[in-house]
């Protein structure tokens, strides 16, 4: 405290004119109409762009939750939109008839590999929020994998960046079926394989989720063809597929539960030879 006087004391001729300066300035500013009306302006510019600069900071570290909560919107509007899809095609509303084939739960990726041969995604929900292994994992822009293990509050995803993984894909444009495997190169492209040579396939063909495995829902993008290739005996195509989901950027995902996928494999499962 004794310092703090000693310096107020050492310097008070530079303090007294400081003073004597600011009263000036108050007086010219609130004894002309110009001055006083530009000095505001300043200040209202000045505390404008400060007030902005914190909103957009305020605003910077409120996206981790602000993205949560449309990431929890995605889900419910796609478990909607799903419903809407089946009333259109039973024709019917009725609640007791009308089962959901697939709920949607939002998570958040906590960890992701991109560089190996066997790729595997780690998310923020597990077996409390009802995840099971086999489910179908997807982001806003495409396919990404599928559950392999849970715990309580995590699961570790095979991403479809992983040479074991198979899903099945569709040509939009024409509708023919074939299988989508990464060859382990490039993390942006897969190849799409057995679409049969007598099929016009062009390059920009977007390729879709065919449903038909009844743990994917019908119609996810999966990407867009991007390469074209016929030798000139073979049976089928060998096309690269660019996927939609850059897989570097990868942040909040929805995890898809098969209502009525339990059913459907009982069913099959009668049947020794038929295999999905």
């Amino acid at each position: 405290m004794e310092r703090i006087f000693l310096f107020l004391y050492q310097y008070r001729a530079f303090f007294t004119f400081l003073a004597l300066e600011l009263f000036c300035a108050w007086l010219i500013i609130q004894n002309n109409q110009y001055h006083g009306a530009r000095f505001f302006n300043s200040s209202n510019n000045m505390v404008g762009g400060l007030n902005n600069f914190s909103q957009n900071m305020r605003d910077y570290f409120s996206l981790r939750e602000v993205n949560s909560v449309l990431a929890e919107e995605n889900a419910r509007l796609r478990k909607s939109l799903e419903l809407r899809n089946q009333i259109i095609v039973s024709g019917t509303i009725a609640d007791e008839v009308l089962v959901p084939r697939f709920d949607f739960i939002s998570a958040k990726v906590v960890n992701n590999s991109t560089d190996r041969y066997t790729n595997f995604i780690t998310i923020n929900k597990g077996s409390r929020e009802g995840i099971e292994a086999g489910m179908a994992v997807i982001s806003p822009q495409g396919v990404v994998g599928k559950v392999k293990m849970t715990s309580s509050h995590f699961s570790v995803v095979t991403s479809l960046l992983n040479i074991d993984l198979r899903i099945s894909g569709l040509l939009k444009r024409t509708g023919h079926f074939g299988t989508i495997q990464w060859d382990g190169r490039d993390p942006q492209v897969v190849e799409f394989e057995f679409i049969p040579r007598h099929v016009k396939v062009m390059v920009g063909d977007t390729v879709i989720t065919s449903g038909y495995s009844g743990v994917f829902p019908e119609g996810i993008l999966i990407g867009t063809v991007e390469e074209i290739d016929l030798r000139e005996e073979a049976p089928f195509y060998e096309m690269r597929v660019r996927l939609a989901q850059d897989f570097r950027k990868l942040s909040f995902v929805s995890v898809v539960k098969s209502n009525l996928l339990h059913e459907l494999d009982s069913l099959e499962l009668q049947i020794p030879d038929l295999k999905r």
